[in-house]
């Protein structure tokens, strides 16, 4: 991340460390930029987050799931995909793993915003979207895909739900595709990252 942003500080912290988010904070100083490497924005990032901020002048910019370049990224990464396998989008169908949340609607609808954006931009035969969270379940959406077909995870991270619910769905509904590593981990993620640090607009 650092040579896309050079002369930048740049501090990176998860809620769930004690006093991390706060070291990172003070060593940033005043009126930092604050970016959520989450996907949606719901509970986290609209009150968790926010809450535990000890800076008020800190500025929280939309998360990474959310940024407007991300499906542009996504279809790059899926035609890769395609082209390696041999195959065509128009003959290939498009399973997106995401997390859902049983509290919280703007998970599922943030999802379905990026599926809908990269559908568009890729001609896929047909593009689903599970989650592990809340309904339409994963094992159900992965059920029929055929053997041509790519699992995307909409996550930020290898955590838990993309090392075992994935592929424990994929293998209950004798999933046959690709699947791939998760959206956050992508080789040009930083780069889209660095991206919204730079040109992020904050109130005066």
């Amino acid at each position: 991340m650092a040579h896309h942003l050079p002369g930048w500080r740049i501090e990176s912290a998860t809620l769930a460390a004690p006093g991390a988010l706060d070291r990172a904070q003070e060593a940033c100083g005043p009126g930092a930029l604050v970016y959520p490497m989450f996907m949606t924005s719901g509970w986290f990032t609209s009150d968790a987050l926010r809450a535990r901020l000890t800076a008020r002048d800190a500025h929280v910019l939309p998360p990474f799931g959310t940024d407007p370049a991300l499906s542009a990224m996504a279809a790059d990464l899926l035609r890769e995909t395609l082209a390696e396998a041999g195959w065509h989008a128009a003959g290939t169908r498009l399973f997106i793993a995401a997390h859902g949340s049983g509290r919280n609607a703007n998970s599922a609808r943030d999802t379905r915003a990026f599926a809908d954006a990269l559908a568009a931009a890729t001609g896929f035969a047909e593009v689903r979207t599970g989650f592990v969270e809340e309904a339409p379940y994963l094992v159900d959406m992965a059920f029929g895909l055929g053997e041509r077909a790519i699992c995307l995870p909409f996550f930020a991270a290898r955590g838990g739900h993309v090392t075992d619910d994935i592929p424990e769905a994929l293998q209950l509904a004798a999933f046959r595709g690709r699947l791939l590593a998760p959206i956050g981990c992508a080789p040009t993620a930083p780069a889209l990252v660095a991206r919204a640090l730079a040109t992020a607009e904050v109130p005066a």
